[in-house]
């Protein structure tokens, strides 16, 4: 057996030449929208450390962590299981299925949004509410309204939609807005801006939707199968909630022990270390869609084959990004603002959690068609496992006397080691469901870290402006070059052939979707 077949599995038949071309399709369109969003991401940061300071960043981080946590709520786990429901679909229209995870997502942001509207000290537990952030609360159903029309056009293969409402107009506008209210308020800019930008990203995302799926002709909401929606989503929304707050708990426990600054140090360095995990996310919107069309065929052995292969696509090219960032972190953290400095340690430690939680974000896309319930115990014990690993941590690290930006590593710390738990235990569950390897771990990785490792020797020697405009992109040149030497088999160079049009993509006939012009 060739070292390719060994690592992407026995070669696949004509449908499973398809599936990985599209996601390879996918991952190369959305790969786009994260070098874009990476790059629209750098201005926030720097007009948020440099114009409102660390402080101000703490309480946007923590007023952030509610809001996002009622949308999560709202959305009864129908980011990723509307593709389930669309999948399983025979007789019912895909544009009244579409409407009907909407209204879902209405009523139950309406409950959580009102919530806020009548509490919004919830937001702001140690400050007073300031002027116009009341108004925060209404990005509650822009955010549901957004994940679900953009989960609904992937399963028409539509990334296109995602990359411009995530990659492009919610960065640009959150900066440009951030930028404006300098001049107008500093005390609640980052509020604004961050407002203006979820509402311009639900329309920029519910314009390609109607344009698609078109509006609702002969549809009546009908509560029960509302309901019946809804409750057949609550594993699934369990699951994308803990997800979701395994990145922001950590920022929670931080605001029990610390002061507003450190919090906002932590923010920013939370905020580059999330970076490498929108590698995962590039896969997303195509995976779960082919992955539970796999599922409803009782094709395991092309879901394992499928998992075990982007897995490997997403561990490689976080690990990349991770000590690009990680090695010279003390200069990324200095660009931010000279107070931010000195939390290249905690930027380092989130950047290893990152890649450690790679394995278990893949196969999720999974679990959650074939064990969604289970999936849901593991991550409920992971996310509880990091809160007691995070507040022991900073326990520890106090007794020491350690200067506060050392304490503040504990929730990292807490992260990585709940997140290293989350992995191993899914991808070992999926691969028991499976009966088949679904890893993507393969050993040249160790290699091209070595690579980039001794390439970073020699740029932290540079200047901090030398570290980000040379040393950075020198270690991931330096990480690629051996892992596409070392690593990469033909079906991983698929990721990389950039084509018209990959694959001729078989969408439900017009009769199911009931897409018509508006």
């Amino acid at each position: 057996m060739t070292r390719s077949e060994e690592q992407a599995g026995a070669p696949a038949p004509d449908g499973g030449k398809k599936d990985l071309a599209a996601l390879a399709r996918g991952g190369r369109i959305n790969f786009f929208g994260f070098v874009l969003r990476l790059v629209a991401r750098i201005p926030f940061l720097l007009i948020a450390g440099q114009f409102y300071g660390a402080e101000a960043l703490g309480r946007f981080a923590y007023a952030l962590i509610v809001v996002e946590f009622a949308a999560q709520l709202g959305t009864f786990g129908l980011k990723r299981g509307l593709a389930q429901q669309l999948s399983h679909s025979k007789d019912r229209n895909h544009t009244h299925i579409c409407w009907d995870a909407l209204v879902v997502a209405l009523f139950g942001s309406a409950i959580t949004m009102g919530l806020l509207f009548l509490f919004p000290q919830a937001m702001f537990p140690n400050s007073e509410v300031r002027g116009l952030e009341r108004a925060l609360p209404v990005t509650v159903l822009a955010l549901a309204w957004t994940e679900i029309s953009l989960a609904a056009l992937a399963y028409r293969h539509n990334i296109g939609a995602t990359v411009r409402a995530r990659a492009i107009v919610e960065p640009w506008v959150i900066s440009i807005a951030a930028f404006i209210w300098v001049f107008i308020s500093l005390d609640d800019g980052l509020i604004i801006a961050y407002v203006l930008s979820m509402l311009a990203a639900v329309i920029a995302s519910m314009w390609p939707f109607l344009k698609e799926y078109g509006l609702p002709h002969g549809w009546t909401p009908h509560p029960g199968k509302l309901w019946q929606m809804a409750r057949e989503n609550y594993p699934l929304a369990i699951a994308d909630t803990v997800e979701w707050g395994s990145r922001r708990i950590d920022i929670a426990v931080l605001g029990l022990f610390f002061s507003p600054a450190i919090v906002g140090i932590y923010y920013v360095a939370q905020q580059v270390a999330s970076l490498p995990s929108k590698l995962k996310t590039s896969f997303d919107p195509i995976l779960g869609p082919v992955v539970s069309r796999n599922v409803a065929a009782g094709n395991k052995k092309a879901v394992a084959r499928q998992v075990r292969q982007v897995g490997f696509w997403i561990i490689a090219a976080q690990a990349a990004v991770a000590l690009g960032l990680g090695i010279p972190a003390m200069a990324v953290m200095n660009l931010v603002g000279p107070e931010f400095g000195v939390g290249y340690l905690i930027l380092g430690v989130l950047l290893a959690a990152e890649v450690v939680a790679a394995m278990a974000a893949v196969s999720e896309a999974a679990l959650i068609y074939l064990a969604r319930h289970r999936n849901m115990l593991i991550s409920l014990f992971m996310i509880g496992l990091e809160v007691v690993l995070a507040a022991g941590a900073i326990l520890i690290l106090r007794s020491m006397e350690l200067p506060d930006p050392i304490q503040a590593i504990g929730p990292a710390l807490g992260l990585l080691l709940a997140l290293a738990f989350g992995a191993i235990a899914k991808a070992w569950l999926l691969s028991r469901i499976v009966e088949a390897p679904v890893s993507g771990w393969r050993w040249p990785i160790v290699w091209a870290a070595g690579a980039a490792l001794v390439v970073g020797y020699f740029a932290v020697k540079l200047p901090d402006w030398g570290q980000l405009a040379i040393g950075g992109p020198a270690i991931m040149i330096a990480f690629g070059v051996i892992i596409w030497i070392k690593g990469f088999g033909p079906e991983d160079r698929e990721l990389f052939k950039m084509r018209k049009r990959d694959i001729e993509i078989d969408l439900p006939p017009p009769g199911s979707s009931g897409s018509r012009p508006l």
